[in-house]
């Protein structure tokens, strides 16, 4: 059931599950807390699970004015301190992974261990790291049209072939819209700050076949953070929570569980 929190001038709903130290999900630009469906029932046997959208997704409500990377950190620690937390284990997938950079840079008491999926580092820019991003912006302007062939850089085509319908899932992507104009914007804000300075344990992963964030780019994050740990993940693509969860959830469970206990 869809829960809401005001968090400052945000109204933000989320979804809770499970018993346990708290876990907070952060999902990709273009996505929502939906991301997570099949990978929370994994995460809820030994954490309190909160999936939650930012702004300009999903069912979260904020002022109509496009916000920074720094105002999705501070929204995202309002939230645990509105739940009334201290602190969280916090992961972030693919954009989502900038936001819980980017929380543990400016917030780093709200953040326990940290878990970084598919993503690249700040400061840098997506277009300095990742060198098909002109193409892949292509390819979301073409929309509805370029459905097909931008889903082959979400997921591996053998993983396609299991799950046709995903063809298709952005076909149904709306016309640009003010909100979506805002999010982008958001999207394309970073913080003077950068990896190097995170403290929280960290855990990276990338998916071997990501061609949004080559997995290069990923797992050289785990140099810069001090003592991270990095794991590549085998026949994967970019979108880990929906395409391989159990996968996904077990590296998580082991690193946020240090001493080993386990589902």
């Amino acid at each position: 059931m869809t829960e809401f929190v005001q968090a400052g001038e945000v109204r933000i709903a989320f979804d809770r599950a499970g018993q346990g130290p708290a876990l907070l999900l952060m999902h990709g630009a273009e996505a929502s807390r939906q991301m997570f469906a099949a990978l929370v029932p994994h995460l809820a046997k030994q954490f309190t699970v909160i999936a939650y959208d930012q702004r300009d997704c999903g069912e979260t409500e904020a002022p109509e004015r496009a916000a920074t990377l720094a105002d999705l950190a501070n929204d995202a620690q309002q939230l645990v301190k509105a739940l009334g937390l201290k602190r969280a284990h916090v992961f972030g997938s693919s954009f989502g992974g900038r936001v819980a950079q980017a929380l543990a840079l400016l917030h780093p008491r709200a953040v326990d261990r940290l878990v970084l999926g598919s993503t690249w580092p700040l400061p840098r820019p997506y277009e300095e790291l990742c060198p098909d991003a002109r193409r892949l912006a292509e390819l979301r302007r073409g929309l509805p049209g370029t459905a097909e062939e931008l889903a082959s850089w979400f997921f591996p085509e053998a993983f396609l072939a299991q799950r046709p319908e995903l063809r298709r899932v952005f076909a149904a992507a709306r016309p640009e819209t003010a909100r979506s104009a805002r999010r982008m914007a958001t999207v394309a804000t970073t913080l003077p700050q950068g990896v190097a300075d995170i403290v929280a344990p960290t855990l990276v992963l990338a998916g071997e076949l990501d061609r949004v964030v080559p997995p290069t780019v990923t797992l050289a994050m785990a140099g810069r953070i001090r003592g991270a740990d990095a794991v590549l993940l085998p026949a994967i693509g970019h979108v880990t929570a929906m395409q391989a969860p159990e996968v996904l959830a077990r590296h998580m469970v082991r690193f946020l569980n240090p001493e080993g206990v386990h589902a």
